[in-house]
């Protein structure tokens, strides 16, 4: 007899048994009144992995008993779309939910726009991405944007607890739950690994032993013996991107493409991977290099463009670029310590000849009257303070001596060498 990986057997069928996501479900939230009135808008979930975006989708569409079709962005295309919009025009109310909705390209989105604003079909779609940069507009402005929020260890507790008091296999046994930080960190927060899990762990019992106590060590082991069982590209999506990102900052072209060869076996999104490098080129090379940023974001419009296979030669040609690059992190620092500093300060007024004076009374009062514009004097001449006067001579950018920031330093301390 086939039996149903326990995630599914646990899957919820209503929103009572959805752990997490408290602020679309907790009573009479306007989310739930709007399932209960039976009238929902086309919507997209935006969340990590694993927080019950598929599910929630499913639930929605028994609660308001609509017909439920749904489909991967992986495997579907424009083809596929039409056919349920061909089902949807004998099937009034039928949601269709779409799976990675991010993946889609812009003739396949287009595909849904005259059956989402005729109410041909109601859309749910998932996207672990920012639906504004992955969606073209003109279907984001007709659907609703939920975040749904990652889960936290208690959450993933209850969601074990529950599958052992309720699922009809486990209770059976007498199962105690010691210790689940393993399980939380090891799945990630995911509902669906974190169920895997401890079905992994349960399976490395001797068939007949009736009391199991579930602890750390037990599920760390199981997870080694049987990674393949739940350990496939997918599943090792965060750390290998970051040691993809660590390979890049760190100047080894030859991890860098191994680790980008892993993610691309492995079907990871190529615009996830040139959106990382973006940040990167940004976060680690900054002014050390500014034709990083430039090329890094050639590389994502170019693999939007071009796609697998051939997208793999230009991540490849970026990631090394970017890995053999020269590198400072000054600008990412210093964005960060002046957050920190005005998140920590109050306040501080405009400086009078900085302010801008668009009516007579605001030049009354001298707002902009000393300000010099710089580009009627030479060299330092023009030179004044910028900052507020409590923080005068306050540094937060600080240029490395290295590549292009070793000119920008050298400009730095000619100008404002007095500071």
């Amino acid at each position: 007899m086939h039996i149903p990986p326990l995630a599914e057997r646990m899957r919820p069928q209503k929103t009572e048994d959805i752990f997490g996501q408290e602020h679309l479900l907790r009573e009479n939230s306007a989310f739930l009144q709007m399932l209960n009135r039976k009238q929902i808008p086309s919507m997209i979930f935006w969340g990590p992995p694993g927080v019950g975006k598929t599910t929630l989708a499913q639930v929605i569409a028994n609660t308001v008993e609509r017909p439920f079709r749904a489909i991967s962005a992986i495997q579907s295309g424009v083809k596929e779309i039409r056919e349920v919009i061909a089902f949807a025009e004998i099937n009034p109310g039928c949601i269709l939910f779409i799976d990675e909705i991010h993946r889609f390209n812009k003739a396949q989105q287009d595909a849904l726009l005259g059956a989402v604003e005729k109410g041909i079909i109601t859309l749910i779609g998932a996207t672990t991405e920012n639906p504004s940069f992955e969606v073209i507009s003109a279907l984001l402005s007709r659907c609703q944007v939920y975040i749904l929020e990652a889960l936290t260890e208690e959450n993933i507790r209850g969601i074990l607890e529950k599958a052992i008091k309720e699922d009809t296999f486990l209770k059976e046994k007498k199962i105690q739950l010691q210790e689940t930080e393993a399980i939380y960190t090891l799945s990630g927060g995911d509902a669906r690994k974190s169920l895997t899990l401890l079905e992994i762990f349960l399976l490395t019992q001797p068939g007949d032993k009736k009391d199991i106590i579930v602890t750390d060590e037990g599920v760390q082991k199981a997870a080694q013996t049987h990674i393949a069982l739940y350990d496939k590209s997918g599943e090792q999506h965060y750390d290998i991107i970051s040691a993809f990102i660590k390979s890049v900052r760190g100047g080894d072209p030859d991890a860098a493409v191994y680790w980008l060869a892993r993610m691309l076996d492995g079907g990871e999104d190529v615009k996830f991977i040139a959106r990382r490098m973006i940040i990167l080129a940004s976060e680690d090379i900054g002014n050390a290099n500014p034709n990083a940023l430039l090329l890094a974001n050639a590389c994502f419009q170019s693999v939007h463009v071009i796609g697998m296979p051939e997208a793999r030669i230009i991540l490849s040609q970026t990631a090394t670029y970017l890995a053999t690059s020269e590198k400072s992190n000054a600008s990412y620092a210093a964005i960060n310590d002046a957050m920190d500093y005005v998140s920590k300060s109050p306040p501080l007024p405009v400086p009078l000849h900085l302010r801008n004076a668009p009516t007579k009374l605001m030049k009354k009062l001298d707002y902009g009257k000393t300000y010099k514009y710089s580009h009627d004097y030479a060299d330092n001449e023009g030179n004044q303070e910028y900052l507020p006067e409590a923080i005068r001579g306050k540094r937060f950018y600080n240029p490395k001596e290295i590549g292009n920031e070793k000119k920008i330093r050298m400009f730095m301390i000619e100008k404002w060498g007095r500071k």
